[in-house]
């Protein structure tokens, strides 16, 4: 107890579409977060892009680590903390997420809690206020969520056997904002329409059938109508994408990334073809990862 430890998180794509705030993916990219006790809180950043961020007891990370130790009746232990991510940060692929779940890890971990993954993922959803990044950064592959802010469900499967190519833009975008441009309403007829997508795109993925995945990602009603205009060369990247063999392509999360999902093998192909046609974007390859977040 207090000694010095170091945890890692994947990044997330969410939603994968129609499935809005309840089906996320855990990727290939990482987050790592040392934490050595001393005698006050402070956050050292590696990574330039992170520069700027909260350095004190104000940092989301720091602040989740003290909710759940209060929460356990522990007494604070602080700590220096040293991040290093290659998550981009504020483009749609969970970098609040892998803060959060670090923070949780190294609560449980600093001070022997022993949490189980579902009282992890409470914690995670609770500070998120929606529960599919945070889900998928706990458990690793992909999760199936219901949070209402009283009660989680949440189905986890083992990371698929695909590949995935992320469109990341040079503009970042926040949560709060990219959800300013959702309908406060939705018609009956077209919320059913999104629901049947939402559904069947759960249900092939837990079938693993991925080309009737990829139709439903490319049929979502829920977002991807009222966000997808900040985006550019949405449409042409997306009929680029199934000329290359993708299953699918949308939004990561609220945006500004997109994510395609690919033949296991191809994305890296596909990744350099796509960022030559739309030099607009950085195009990553990326992997779907079956571990979660984890300590030692």
């Amino acid at each position: 107890m207090g000694g010095p430890i170091t945890v890692r998180v994947p990044a997330t794509t969410a939603n994968l579409g129609p499935g809005f705030d309840s089906i996320a993916m855990a990727l290939s990219l990482w987050m790592t977060v040392g934490a050595t006790p001393a005698d006050r809180w402070s956050v050292v950043y590696e990574d330039e892009a992170m520069q700027g961020l909260p350095t004190d007891d104000t940092n989301l990370i720091v602040q989740t680590i003290g909710r759940v130790v209060r929460r356990a009746g522990k007494k604070d232990i602080p700590c220096t903390l040293r991040v290093t991510s290659d998550i981009p940060l504020g483009k749609g692929l969970g970098s609040s997420a892998a803060a959060i779940a670090a923070g949780i890890e190294i609560a449980d971990r600093l001070h022997e809690l022993q949490l189980k993954r579902k009282e992890k993922m409470w914690f995670g959803a609770s500070i998120e206020g929606h529960a599919d990044n945070v889900t998928a950064a706990i458990a690793g592959g992909v999760t199936v969520s219901f949070y209402d802010g009283s009660s989680l469900e949440v189905l986890a499967f083992d990371a698929p056997d695909i590949g995935g190519v992320v469109l990341v833009p040079p503009v970042m975008m926040k949560t709060g904002d990219s959800r300013g441009l959702l309908p406060a309403q939705l018609d009956h007829k077209k919320a059913t329409e999104g629901s049947a997508a939402s559904s069947l795109m759960a249900a092939a993925l837990a079938t693993g059938d991925w080309p009737l995945v990829g139709r439903m990602m490319d049929r979502d009603i829920f977002h991807e109508p009222y966000r997808k205009d900040r985006f550019p060369d949405f449409d042409k990247i997306r009929e680029a994408s199934h000329k290359h063999g993708a299953y699918g392509m949308t939004l990561s999360g609220a945006g500004p990334s997109l994510f395609l999902a690919v033949p296991a093998g191809r994305e890296d192909e596909i990744a350099r073809t796509l960022e030559t046609a739309f030099p607009y974007y950085k195009a990553i390859a990326v992997r779907p990862v079956v571990e979660g977040s984890s300590g030692n």
